[in-house]
């Protein structure tokens, strides 16, 4: 069964995602980013992640690749992730019940809305 691809922007993720995301991409993200046409004929740049049951497209422009890395304490001023992010979710920091309203907002949100451009991506390292 082929994974399910959603398009979505970086604020959006839940904190698991973006911390699969740093341990994918340890050193920065905007050398990873790859561009598609949205099905409006726009380009789109995103940076591609596959989780367990879903590929990821995270919107963002370079500039604000490196403004997310600059500005997360899980990287250091080299850009380069600190070797001790373990990215272990603290319990303290995420109440499961929102995570769960945030996933169902996500799939609610953007999956029916952006899989169309999910499909016109020109990475072939990304396609099935």
């Amino acid at each position: 069964m082929a994974k399910k691809k959603i398009v979505l922007d970086y604020e959006k993720l839940d904190v698991e995602t973006i911390n699969g995301i740093k341990m994918k991409y340890p050193n920065g993200y905007k050398d990873h980013l790859v561009t598609f046409s949205n099905t409006q004929g726009r380009y789109i740049s995103a940076l591609p992640f596959e989780g367990e049951e879903i590929y990821y497209l995270v919107r963002m422009t370079e500039l604000e690749a490196m403004q997310i890395i600059r500005e997360d304490s899980d990287f250091g001023r080299d850009g380069k992730l600190l070797d001790s992010f373990t990215g272990e979710i603290d319990p303290v920091e995420e109440d499961p019940i929102e995570l769960e309203l945030e996933e169902g907002e996500i799939k609610k949100e953007y999956l029916d809305e952006n899989l169309d451009e999910a499909e016109n991506i020109k990475d072939e390292s990304f396609e099935d």
